[in-house]
């Protein structure tokens, strides 16, 4: 089976749930088609660089996905139908990250106290 990472990102004006509800409907695109999704993630709302369809943030999430071509390939024709979602990006991966991911790490740091310089 190949290993896929898939990041989309979804508009700002959506409530987490609504966001949590997109990636239970991924996940069940992805299991349908004989494929299994391993890992969601999260990443919270964040600022976009520029403006994409009139919005400056967007929340971010991340699938890690087991699976044929053909899983990939209904996934993206279901994302890119929903206009919640206003970007997407599939990757094929040699194995999946252990753990949190990058972005998650990076949150855990930035949530820690400053101890005290002496």
């Amino acid at each position: 089976m190949a290993l896929y990472e898939h990041v989309f990102l979804a508009r700002q004006d959506l409530s987490q749930a609504q966001v949590d509800a997109l990636a239970a409907a991924a996940t069940e695109i992805v299991e349908q088609n004989q494929g299994k999704v391993t890992k969601t993630e999260t990443w919270g709302l964040k600022s976009l660089a520029y403006k994409i369809q009139r919005n400056r943030k967007a929340h971010f999430v991340l699938l890690n996905i087991e699976g044929p071509a053909g899983v990939v390939a209904e996934l993206e024709r279901q994302t890119r139908i929903n206009e919640d979602v206003i970007r997407y990006l599939t990757i094929r991966v040699d194995e999946h990250e252990g753990g949190p991911s990058a972005m998650m790490r990076k949150q855990d740091r930035e949530r820690r106290p400053r101890r005290d310089r002496d």
